[in-house]
């Protein structure tokens, strides 16, 4: 939805407006593949985008071949994943030859930036995120792995995960705020649920979707506080509870992204935020 709504109206970019580092290649739905997520690596590498030894000649002949099949496919009507293809291709083609690629190549970057993001998968796609974001890339995931720690939780979490975390995290917001970004980019740290507040057999944590904890922050949102609690042992919530569309509400009206009902292309409606509302005490 960003991608569709924001990143449709930013003309200057000629990159993808929906990036994923270190993600997972999926799809975007009843939007279309051209608002799916752009996946590199935390490196800033993209599969399959250099040019190789082919001559410029050599390339346009097959793309002029390539239109002429996908032109015929359209015009047989069988759907919208011809056009869709179509649009895919001509954003790559314009991204291996956009000076915009120079947003993944940190060479530019101080010694003491790099530093104090940390020589981490983590530390370095924060640091490609904080550029995606200053060049105008409304919506950038960072994936860190390693979280499903249903063993040797304790010194996984305390040696590597964690301080990692801290690490890159807090040198991001710094980073924002220095560049005065921070009040115009919201931030999200969350995992997909929570994890079993006692311990298992093998030191480790199970899957928990009772009770489970995001962080927010940036764009006007109240910073510093904690909201919602859960009883002593953390197994349910007491009071008031927030589901993962109240979230997403949150954000979506931190950012200026209208609550709306969107239309497939099939005729379809779809609900945004599919009744969640916004988290009253960080707006």
């Amino acid at each position: 939805m960003v991608s569709k709504d924001i990143g449709s109206k930013r003309s200057h970019l000629e990159i993808p407006s929906f990036i994923s580092i270190d993600g997972n290649i999926g799809g975007a739905g009843f939007l279309g593949m051209a608002h799916s997520q752009f996946v590199i690596n935390n490196r800033g590498q993209i599969q399959n985008s250099a040019m190789g030894d082919i001559e410029p000649q050599r390339l346009q002949k097959r793309l002029k071949m390539l239109g002429v099949v996908e032109s015929r496919f359209i015009k047989s009507k069988r759907g919208i994943a011809g056009q869709a293809h179509k649009d895919i291709y001509t954003n790559a083609v314009n991204l291996m030859t956009s000076s915009q690629l120079k947003v993944f190549q940190m060479d530019d970057e101080p010694e003491t930036v790099k530093s104090e993001y940390g020589e981490t998968n983590l530390g370095r796609g924060l640091l490609i995120a904080r550029r995606l974001a200053q060049l105008g890339v409304p919506f950038i995931e960072v994936v860190m792995n390693g979280w499903d720690l249903h063993a040797n939780l304790f010194n996984t979490a305390k040696d590597q995960m964690l301080p990692t975390v801290d690490q890159a995290m807090s040198a991001l917001f710094a980073d924002l705020k220095s560049k005065g970004m921070l009040d115009s980019t919201a931030v999200v740290c969350m995992g997909e649920f929570g994890r079993t507040p006692r311990i298992n057999g093998n030191t480790g944590r199970d899957h928990w979707a009772k009770s489970w904890s995001v962080m927010l922050g940036g764009c006007g949102m109240t910073s510093g506080i904690a909201v919602g609690e859960t009883n002593s042992d953390g197994t349910e919530v007491i009071g008031e509870s927030h589901l993962p569309g109240d979230v997403w509400a949150t954000v979506a009206k931190a950012i200026g992204l209208p609550d709306k009902d969107y239309q497939s292309r099939r005729g379809q409606q779809v609900r945004f935020l599919n009744g969640g509302t916004p988290i009253s005490e960080l707006i």
